[in-house]
């Protein structure tokens, strides 16, 4: 049958145009998602962890991406932008549900790498306390801060600052705080106004307050917020994928500018990468989490997760030699022994293997476990817990026989090994220079 003709008069041709347009301006909060809701989340449910890292560069396309609170413009975003707005009433500024088989614990964007307005006084007092010579001069760069009133400024303005602006703040407040040996202090409590600056305090309390992070001076702070990619990718990519491909430098240093990275510099960086790296033993936990003991896919993901942790191992190895060349002072030294103290200093990757295999909370105890945990965010917390009643199961087989109890305990080995890797990462940083300090790092 042929088809009758239709004919269309001006006016529906302007009607229907109209809907049109109307129709595209509705769908155009979903036309501007990121890129990477599409590519990531098209195959859904449960990630791949199953697949092992390979040389390939591109994005998983079986892993859960959540969705970034806005357009696709991390790195084309002026850096710090965000910070003069308001977000009362603005919906972009929640937090998105995290989501650690996306990207581990680091951020979902790249850290902001300089802040504005009345918060460039901030970056500026961050970057000279860290390359104070000593406390005495650190707590010199807080006091001139207080008498200028820039602290007050600041705390008056913490409510404006965006989920992603408060972080990098906050940063910053750690940065200064251990830089002053105040790293061990309740901002909080009234015994802390007898040690440190008053006007700082509330600075850092609204921060921690803004954050809902009240212990947030420790490592995850100090190293995965104070990371930047040395050139601008050319593309937008996974923040898992930037952290590992790229070359890294520090936004706050702890040495000065034009002088090579010191030790710290590097062991930030460090527990960076190894985050960056780690972000397939996340997806093997999400993956191990519910499995009965005796499941056929159990053994496997465990051999899958020693081979990850030996990869991690093998990582930190590679650079150790750069990190004991590189230089250290005194006040470096220092920093690194007060995080030691407070137990700021495990990455979290390593908290989330010890959340699927046990170790610490059988060899030190379940209180010395959330002792390590409550450097980290809320929502960290939450997931480690979870893993804690999740892999429960598969710890079974730490009291059985058999070929998957010999696989369990090879996984468990293999993290005390990685442990003990990083730990002696820290110990270099940690150990003084000998003779005169190196040209070059």
């Amino acid at each position: 049958m042929t088809p009758t003709p239709m004919t269309t008069t001006p006016d529906a041709r302007l009607a229907i145009r109209a809907r049109a347009t109307e129709e595209a301006s509705a769908r155009g909060s979903t036309a501007t998602a990121d890129p990477r809701d599409v590519t990531a989340n098209g195959a859904g449910g449960r990630p791949a962890a199953h697949r092992i890292p390979t040389a390939r560069t591109g994005a998983d396309p079986a892993v859960r991406i959540p969705a970034q609170g806005g357009p696709a413009v991390a790195a084309a975003e002026p850096a710090g932008a965000a910070d003069a707005a308001t977000t009362d009433g603005d919906a972009s500024g929640a937090p998105a549900p995290h989501d650690p088989c996306a990207h581990g614990f680091l951020p979902e964007r790249p850290p902001v790498r300089s802040m504005i307005g009345t918060w460039t006084r901030l970056d500026a007092m961050a970057r000279e306390a860290a390359v104070a010579p000593d406390r005495a001069s650190a707590l010199a760069v807080v006091e001139r801060a207080h008498r200028a009133d820039e602290l007050i400024a600041l705390r008056q303005r913490v409510s404006r600052l965006s989920p992603r602006n408060a972080e990098a703040a906050a940063m910053r407040i750690a940065v200064i705080a251990v830089s002053c040996g105040w790293s061990a202090l309740d901002p909080q409590a009234p015994a802390a106004r007898e040690v440190a600056n008053e006007a700082f305090l509330e600075l850092w309390a609204a921060i921690a307050h803004r954050i809902d992070h009240d212990q947030f001076v420790a490592l995850p702070t100090l190293a995965l917020h104070n990371w930047a990619p040395e050139r601008k990718p050319r593309r937008h990519i996974p923040i898992d994928q930037l952290a590992r491909t790229e070359q890294l430098v520090p936004i706050v240093r702890w040495a000065p500018e034009g002088q090579p990275l010191s030790r710290l510099d590097r062991l930030m960086l460090a527990a960076t990468r190894l985050e960056a790296h780690g972000i397939w033993l996340f997806r093997l936990a999400d993956t191990l989490a519910g499995r009965a003991p005796d499941d056929s896919s159990t053994p496997t993901a465990l051999r899958r997760l020693v081979r990850i942790q030996h990869a991690l191992r093998a990582q930190l190895h590679s650079e150790a030699a750069e990190l004991a060349a590189a230089p250290a002072t005194d006040q470096q030294r220092a920093v690194l022994g007060a995080l030691a103290e407070q137990g700021a200093l495990e990455p979290p990757v390593l908290q989330a293997a010890d959340a699927v295999l046990g170790i610490g909370g059988r060899r030190l105890g379940e209180g010395r476990r959330q002792h390590l945990r409550r450097h980290l965010p809320a929502q960290h917390r939450a997931w480690l817990s979870a893993m804690d009643r999740h892999c429960a199961p598969v710890r079974t087989l730490a009291h059985r026989g058999g070929p998957d109890a010999a696989v369990y305990r090879e996984a468990q080995e293999s993290l005390i090994a990685l442990r003990r890797t990083y730990t002696a990462l820290v110990h270099t940083a940690a150990a003084p220079t000998p003779g005169p300090l190196p040209e070059a790092a």
